[in-house]
């Protein structure tokens, strides 16, 4: 195993070291009010976070889900019924072959080391900072200082299997890094609004929007939000839906009423209050 260097590897690296131990059952990315589980995943809870101002273009996360209930999120959400569709959304950044039509790159060149997301401007990719971070038992392709990722093992927190991972053309994909908030229903909550760079930055959000996973269910999930797919292990089905709803918080993006009562169901609140969605309907 190469050892990652204090001086390449970003704090989440640090974090994933000191969790290598943590058994399938137990391990959570963060921790919520509603998990009885003391471990502290590679995603770390930050501190409290600071008052809310109004987004800037080079803003990106400085919080996670730490220790706020779901309710609580809840209460700042901006509830829709249904998200609306928005034209241009286009993830890829080249070419198109047979049209010769440049693709729009709307949320910048995937896994971009150059953006304001956490971890970013270290000489790494985005791929491989939250494979080196998330990931147990890391080797790393020698003359690459620490940033390639070659092999390891993942505690998945989608299914509960553990996976081991080899890079390769044929098996790299047993792993992928998934967008809890997916960035094409981002685009219909409000990013298509956002400057690029901002978009850019959510989408490389090692802090906060990024996990490794089970490649296919990361496949089945697609572009799916709460109100249509849950994680298939029920014991790590809380903790998701907090994550996305926190991303949603953070980044000011419209959840629908589907998301949030799907939400509540499976950490099993009750709304506090009047009898409404969240705080903000409309």
């Amino acid at each position: 195993m190469s050892a990652p260097s204090l001086g390449r590897r970003s704090v989440l690296g640090l974090v994933a070291v000191a969790t290598a131990a943590v058994v399938v059952q137990q391990w959570s990315p963060w921790t919520t009010s509603h998990s009885s589980t003391t471990a502290i995943g590679p995603v770390a809870a930050s501190s409290t976070p600071a008052p809310r101002e109004a987004p800037r273009a080079d803003a990106v996360s400085d919080r996670s889900p730490g220790d706020t209930s779901i309710e609580d999120v809840i209460a700042g959400l901006r509830v829709v019924d249904a998200l609306p569709d928005v034209d241009g959304y286009d993830r890829g950044c080249g070419t198109e072959k047979k049209t010769g039509r440049r693709e729009a790159c709307v949320f910048g060149p995937a896994w971009t080391d150059d953006s304001a997301a956490p971890s970013s401007h270290n000489g790494c990719d985005t791929r491989n900072d939250v494979l080196g971070a998330q990931l147990t038992d890391v080797t790393f392709k020698p003359g690459t200082r620490d940033c390639k990722v070659v092999s390891g093992t993942l505690a998945d927190p989608y299914t509960g299997a553990v996976i081991d991972f080899t890079s390769g053309r044929d098996t790299s994909a047993a792993v992928q890094i998934d967008h809890v908030f997916p960035l094409s229903r981002a685009w219909n909550a409000g990013a298509a609004s956002w400057p690029i760079d901002r978009r850019t930055a959510f989408a490389n959000d090692t802090a906060l929007n990024l996990l490794a996973v089970d490649g296919p269910a990361n496949n089945a999930k697609s572009d799916s939000g709460l109100d249509t797919w849950l994680p298939p292990n029920a014991a790590f089905g809380c903790d998701y839906a907090t994550r996305y709803l926190t991303v949603a918080d953070t980044y000011e993006l419209a959840v629908t009423t589907g998301d949030v009562e799907a939400a509540r169901t499976v950490c099993g609140s009750t709304p506090q209050g009047p009898s409404t969605a969240a705080g903000q309907v409309g």
